[in-house]
């Protein structure tokens, strides 16, 4: 059990679920260095948004966002978001990630990161069928009113059922 694991099941003795997530992240060092913030969490861990104001702190030499401060941004939230939704009977794993940068970001950029019940209930029936999948999750940070989109990240996501997991990796001992 991780630190994070820990230092969430301490808290959820007094927190809701998506409050605890989003403090999580903010008072997480790692996060915090990305100097984004997590500013609304749904109930249901559905839908979360977060801010990347730009400040000294993420300017890079041209006085744009630097783009590892965008990709750290939005790199651990759909994995998180999707496992602390999904439960302890599945690993939830980061596979890979590409970033596309549109164009220089001069302003306060915003991401949504968004899952459907739908979203939810075919990745369990992939699951449950094949035991193990892969699904990919788009990302985009953009300006307040969405109308300009200066970064696309997306991230492929493993998902697979734990007893499986774990016998997969027994077999491969031997």
């Amino acid at each position: 059990m991780s630190v994070y694991q820990k230092v969430e099941a301490l808290a959820s003795k007094v927190f809701n679920k998506n409050t605890i997530f989003r403090l999580g992240f903010n008072l997480s060092p790692m996060y915090r260095r990305s100097t984004a913030k997590i500013i609304e969490v749904s109930e249901n861990l559905l839908h979360v948004k977060i801010i990347l104001p730009i400040s000294y702190k993420n300017k890079n030499y041209v006085n744009s966002i630097f783009g590892g401060s965008m990709f750290a941004a939005v790199d651990p939230i759909p994995m998180i978001q999707l496992l602390s939704i999904m439960g302890n009977d599945y690993v939830v794993w980061d596979k890979s990630a590409e970033i596309f940068f549109k164009k220089p970001a001069k302003e306060n950029l915003y991401a949504d990161f968004d899952f459907t019940e739908k979203e939810l209930t075919d990745i369990k029936e992939q699951v449950a069928n094949k035991k193990e999948i892969d699904i990919i999750k788009n990302t985009q940070l953009t300006n307040k009113e969405k109308t300009i989109v200066f970064c696309e990240v997306k991230k492929t996501i493993y998902i697979a059922n734990k007893d499986y997991f774990k016998q997969k990796l027994k077999n491969k001992k031997k």
